[in-house]
Formats: structure tokens, C-alpha cells, sequence
């Protein structure tokens, strides 16, 4: 029993995630309709403000396999301080709170642009009974995470990928470690490559990478025998 499998956390996340796939499913559409070249919703590397503005209304939520992934990082490390990149509606917020709960006390300090999701991430930590774990900071996180910041055990970096942004490299080159994801028969290996190098560029510590979004059926149809024939015990989960 943990504070993420069970009432009142549990119910909550499970509708916050199906209004996130809903969300995410109409952002989908509406870039579908953009021109070639543009994008419906506006611009983004020249004015990120007005853009995230305009995002307002969808949810931005990491899946539910990632929510889990950051609740077991918080709790292996026994963190006790926690900074997050982004809160939006606070589906990731929730699950990093219960892993501080189950850790027996923390905090997590986490920021969001948006006034409108700040609302609602904020309700729906009093729903959880965990708002006494979370500090929201409202602004642009270049400025509200700039100061008052205790040492930390983990950062949640929830912005665009090391390949465009500076931010990733900065903090990746003053972390203890750095795990670069990338995702499974969909990251073209050039923009890995180059991902690596500018990691490497910054003074990263990569300890490795992880393939995210695994089909496991996919994977076993490949033709991989490794479930087979070296780890007999794992080829039920390959079968799914």
C-alpha cells in the first residue's frame, strides 16, 4: 500500500490522466490543421511566453508509466528536496508529493507560467491532501527557480529536449548524473548522436541511456531472443 495506489490520490490521477489524453488528442488535431512549415497554435522559439500562454488549456501531463518512473526515482533516493520544471495541472506534481509523503517528509518546489493551471494544480493537491508537501512558484521558471533554492536531490526538467534548449545542458552539467531517454524506433540516431555530444559539451556525467515508449510485443517479434534463451523467467512479460 502507498500513498499513489490508494484514496485519495489514486481515483484523482486516474481522471486527471484520461482529461489529459482527452487534451491531448484535440492539441493533436488542432497542430493537424496548421499549414506546412506553421503551426496553428503560434510561434514558439520567438515568443515562448505567448505561446505557453496559449497552451493554457491542455494538460501537458507525462504518461502514466512515467508518473509511477519519477514516484519510484523519489522514493529509491529517499529525496527529501525536489525542484520541478513545469507543474502545469500537476499530474507529475502528485506523484513526486506522495513519494515525499511515503518518504516520511520533503519538499517539492515546482513553477508554472500559466495562472489558470497554477489554480488547478493547486486544487487538486488539497483534493490529495498533499499540498503541505508542494511550494508553487508563479512565473517564468528562468526566474522563479533562479533563487532561494536549497541543495536538491532530484530535478524534474519538463521542457523541450537537450537538441534546442540551453537548459538541459546547464543543469545536466551540474548534476551528480545525467540519463539521456530517448524514444524507441522514433529518435533518429543522428539527433542522438548529437544530443550526446552537446551533453558531453557541458560537462555532463551521462551514466547511460534508456529507450522510452517500448513495445514489448514489437519487440519480441523483432526476433530478439534474449527473453528466450538467456532470461527464460522474462518471456511472459515479453508475450504480454
Amino acid at each position: 500500500m502507498s500513498t499513489l495506489t490508494t484514496a485519495p490520490l489514486a481515483p484523482l490521477l486516474s481522471r486527471l490522466i484520461a482529461d489529459a489524453e482527452a487534451s491531448t488528442a484535440k492539441l493533436h488535431q488542432e497542430r493537424a490543421k496548421a499549414p506546412v512549415g506553421g503551426d496553428a497554435l503560434g510561434p514558439r522559439s520567438s515568443d515562448y511566453r505567448a505561446f505557453y500562454m496559449q497552451m493554457g488549456a491542455y494538460h501537458l501531463a507525462v504518461s502514466p508509466q512515467t508518473g509511477t518512473l519519477l514516484y519510484m526515482l523519489a522514493r529509491s533516493s529517499a529525496a527529501r528536496t525536489v525542484v520541478e520544471f513545469g507543474t502545469s495541472f500537476g499530474v507529475s506534481t502528485l506523484h513526486i508529493a506522495a513519494a515525499l509523503k511515503d518518504n516520511g517528509g520533503g519538499r517539492l518546489i515546482t513553477t508554472e507560467f500559466e495562472p489558470a493551471k497554477i489554480v488547478h494544480a493547486r486544487n487538486n493537491l488539497r483534493a490529495a491532501n498533499l499540498q503541505e508537501f508542494v511550494e508553487i512558484r508563479e512565473g517564468d521558471a528562468l526566474e522563479t527557480l533562479a533563487r532561494d533554492i536549497p541543495p536538491i536531490d532530484l530535478v524534474l526538467l519538463d521542457a523541450p529536449p537537450a537538441q534546442a534548449m540551453t537548459d538541459t545542458r546547464i543543469i545536466a552539467g551540474i548534476a551528480d548524473a545525467t540519463l539521456l531517454c530517448l524514444r524507441w524506433r522514433a529518435t533518429p540516431l543522428g539527433v542522438a548522436e548529437n544530443a550526446l555530444a552537446l551533453l558531453n559539451e557541458a560537462g555532463a556525467n551521462v551514466v547511460g541511456i534508456a529507450l522510452t515508449r517500448v513495445d514489448a510485443r514489437v519487440h519480441l517479434r523483432s526476433g530478439s531472443a534474449d527473453a528466450e534463451v538467456y532470461h527464460p523467467r522474462y518471456g511472459g512479460y515479453f508475450k504480454g
